[in-house]
């Protein structure tokens, strides 16, 4: 076929641009008292997103929040000058909220008082309904037709004042979520997984994170350390550089990147001067807090071995999978069982399978499973561990047979392979 004869690719959609103009900047109180009565007058849910600091500062707050509602339009809110917005709570009680990656915003939105009465998350609709990609100009593009510009989803939003074309790509990020609310919600019903759903977004909702134990454990390269000793110079780097940039409300990584840390702690150096001239140190506070750095690495060369931190952290749940065979043939079988089920049983409802149970919650019953093997028992013992871990009412019904089948399966001894004669 010749290039003349080659079909032209179709035209890119339309890039996104707000119906109603520019929305107002809220930074007032008597401005946040008429966009509250606005936004109460509204009707159906109310679209909300939240812009955070990510990369640049410490905290996660939000530095500005954007909502839609139908009737009432769009309006953005600077957060920064208000002590409270229990006014916007209030006006909001009862109303459900929409947003994209519920899990990104809600702390921000909660750190500044505001809880939704109930929660539609686009973007776990989008997973469970097996889309597979579901960032949100991805599911505005495949469903609604548009385009959504992204030039700026990487700038400090801690700037003030925001520049207008800042607040124009934010105002897009709810101009469509109420349509495309309505789709979802649609396709869900027509799937069947409208209950599945209901309950994923209250759980959201209600949901409180773990802290996080030893995060340190997840400073990029600490793989690449040897030796108990330098792990405890890699915890004592990382909470001094964590000290430094809370109080600061700087991002860790802009103080002293990862890369220095693990070459600090390998060098282990013991001075200032060798410190500097540590190979790969670097970063915008590595001579300016250098006499904290040598302090932290002497505080690790200092701790007697029964302080040292051990290779892989202690917890309680089972240990890693790879190490099951040799530990627990048995449970072994039983997780090798019930992954391939769940991948199989995924494929079916056109779901990720992590959605179909979390691994966490997977691993912990196929380690420690009820010890009854009387089957209904078995099948109660096994839904009240998953609804134990937090394992939602659909999920224990959807993966809980599935884990009783492997745990059975698993118990039989198999036959041992036929001695082939030579």
């Amino acid at each position: 076929m010749s290039d003349e004869d080659t079909p032209a690719p179709p035209p890119p959609p339309p890039l996104l641009t707000l119906r109603d103009g520019m929305p107002p900047l809220v930074e007032s109180a008597a401005a946040l008292a008429e966009m509250c009565e606005a936004l109460a007058a509204g009707t159906g849910p109310v679209a909300i997103d939240a812009e955070r600091a990510s990369g640049y500062r410490y905290s996660s707050r939000a530095y500005l929040i954007q909502l839609r509602r139908e009737g009432t339009g769009s309006y953005m809110v600077d957060p920064i000058g208000f002590d409270s917005l229990l006014p916007l709570q209030e006006a909001l009680d009862g109303v459900e909220w929409i947003l994209h990656a519920a899990t990104q915003d809600l702390p921000c939105l909660n750190e500044v008082g505001l809880y939704p009465s109930a929660l539609f998350d686009t973007e776990l609709a989008g997973r469970l309904l097996g889309y597979p990609r579901v960032g949100l100009a991805t599911l505005v593009e495949t469903l609604l037709g548009f385009r959504l510009a992204k030039e700026h989803s990487a700038v400090d939003w801690s700037t003030r004042p925001l520049p207008v074309p800042w607040l124009e790509y934010a105002a897009l990020d709810v101009e469509v979520l109420l349509e495309l609310r309505e789709l979802l919600a649609a396709e869900l019903v027509e799937t069947g997984k409208d209950e599945w759903a209901r309950q994923e977004f209250d759980y959201l909702r209600t949901f409180e994170p773990a802290v996080r134990v030893d995060a340190w454990r997840r400073t990029s390269g600490v793989h690449r350390v040897r030796g108990r000793r330098a792990l405890a110079a890699v915890r004592e780097l990382w909470e001094t550089r964590n000290e430094i940039a809370e109080q600061r409300d700087v991002t860790p990584g802009r103080i002293l990147p990862d890369a220095a840390i693990v070459v600090a702690a390998q060098a282990l150096p013991t001075d200032k001067d060798s410190l500097l001239a540590t190979k790969g140190f670097h970063g915008r506070g590595a001579e300016r807090y250098s006499s904290k750095w040598v302090a932290a690495l002497g505080r690790a060369a200092a701790l007697d071995e029964d302080q040292l931190p051990t290779r892989a952290p202690r917890g309680d749940g089972p240990p890693l999978p790879r190490a099951w065979a040799e530990k627990d043939p048995v449970a072994a079988r039983r997780l090798a069982l019930a992954r391939e089920a769940l991948t199989a049983l995924a494929e079916e409802q056109n779901l990720p399978v992590e959605n179909v149970l979390t691994p966490d919650y997977l691993r912990r019953t196929l380690w420690t499973p009820p010890k009854t093997r009387e089957p209904s028992a078995l099948a109660d013992g096994v839904a009240e561990q998953l609804a134990g871990y937090g394992a939602r009412p659909w999920q224990v019904d959807l993966a809980g047979p599935v884990l009783v089948d492997a745990i059975l399966t698993a118990d039989v001894e198999p036959e041992p392979e036929p001695a082939v004669e030579v």
